[in-house]
This record gives structure tokens, C-alpha cells and sequence, in this order.
């Protein structure tokens, strides 16, 4: 998926139920570090092509990307090649399902984030299986609530579902819809149904969902 269409993701798209909401939501966000800060220095962890950066222009004095290649600074969620608190916004959006220690991770966004400064996550409560290398992890809000008040000293952390039960649904069925299209069709014998090829039993796999998330942790004004 390239960058512009994680930006304004298409009716058609399968997960336009889900990115749409997160999209508004970051719009919203930028529009309110406009309106109270100003211009910012804004780190976008796990960035890839910085798809939102045009959603900042106007608050951000400076926007770096963090990424395992193909970014400004080349570095891990857990291993942020930054100094601290050096940001005074920090992105990580669809990284936390993906990384090897979702507690260091959220550590080192912490540490990354200016005094006063705040933290704007999401992540996955309900998706199917997609690794980008890995695919690890799933929260219910709650979880990612307390996976943030436990790993840094937070002046408040807010958790709050992206979209609803319907946009849910809605992601579910378009995903398997679009993997029922795309399969390739099984060869069949004279006698019997073919069993499943392992490429084949890998993508019904792929098509399972496990359970979506954001969250806004604001650093304390002082630095710990």
C-alpha cells in the first residue's frame, strides 16, 4: 500500500472502515498541535514513506522518520536512534503489533518525547494476520492502556477504540472478500477434492482475524 493510499484510503479499499477513522483521527490531532503549540519537532516512528506528513505541515518544524530502511534515521520501536526527549510529538502508528518488546517500545517512545510533549499510538484489536516482518501482537483497549501507564512516566495516557463494532465487521468481511478474489483456485482431481497446498492453507490462514486502538500519552512537564 503506498503512502498517499494510507492517507486517503479509497471506498474500495478492504480496511477503508479502519484507516479512514485513524486518518480523521491524526488530521484532528495535527489540528490541535496547531492550534495550542504551534510548530513542533515531530518523530514518526516505524514511518515507512511518512504517508501523514502532509497531515503536519502546518505544526511541524521539523518531521523525521524512523524505519528499518528507507527513512531518515534507520533504527527499532524498542531502539529509537534519537536523543532524549527530543520530540515533542511523537507518532508510532501500526508498529506496536509488529515489534519483538512492546514494553521497551513503549519505553523508548517515552524517553524520545520533550517534557510536555505527547505520544500518538494505534495500533490493532482486530486484524488478520500480516506479517511486516513479524505480526505478534493484539490489544483490547484496556491492554494498551496499561501497557503504556506501565512503561513510562505519563502525566496521562488515553485509550479509546478507533472506530465501531460495524467498522470492525466491515474491515472483516471486505479483508475476506478481497483474499476470496484473489485466490488462486485449487486443482481438483477426477475423484476427489485436491487437499490444500501449502500456499494455499498459509493464505486461508492469513484470512483469520485475531482483534483496533489509540492511544494519546502526554509526557510529564518535567523530565524523568
Amino acid at each position: 500500500m503506498s503512502g498517499e493510499d494510507k492517507r486517503i484510503p479509497q471506498r474500495t479499499s478492504p480496511t477503508y472502515a479502519v484507516r479512514a477513522p485513524l486518518v480523521r483521527w491524526l488530521r484532528e490531532e495535527a489540528e490541535r498541535t496547531t492550534r495550542e503549540r504551534g510548530r513542533v519537532r515531530i518523530l514518526d516512528v516505524g514511518s515507512g514513506p511518512k504517508p501523514y506528513e502532509p497531515l503536519f505541515a502546518a505544526c511541524a518544524a521539523e518531521y523525521v522518520g524512523v524505519d528499518l530502511a528507507g527513512s531518515d534515521l534507520v533504527g527499532t520501536v524498542e531502539d529509537i536512534p534519537v536523543e532524549d526527549a527530543s520530540y515533542d510529538l511523537v507518532l508510532c502508528n501500526q508498529v506496536l503489533e509488529h515489534c519483538a518488546d512492546p514494553p521497551q517500545a513503549v519505553r523508548e517512545l517515552r524517553r524520545a518525547t520533550a517534557p510536555g510533549g505527547r505520544v500518538l499510538a494505534s495500533t490493532h484489536g482486530v486484524q488478520v494476520y500480516h506479517p511486516a516482518p513479524d505480526d505478534l501482537w493484539r490489544w483490547t483497549h484496556t491492554g494498551l492502556e496499561r501497557l503504556f501507564e506501565d512503561n513510562g512516566a505519563w502525566s496521562g495516557v488515553t485509550v479509546r477504540p478507533s472506530s465501531g463494532t460495524a467498522a470492525c465487521l466491515g474491515m472483516l468481511l471486505g479483508t475476506f472478500m478481497h483474499l476470496l478474489a484473489s485466490a488462486p483456485a485449487l486443482p481438483r482431481s477426477p475423484s476427489r477434492r485436491s487437499p490444500l497446498s501449502t500456499s494455499a492453507r498459509r493464505r486461508s490462514t492469513a484470512a483469520w482475524p485475531r482483534f483496533g486502538s489509540r492511544s494519546r500519552a502526554r509526557s510529564s512537564p518535567t523530565t524523568t
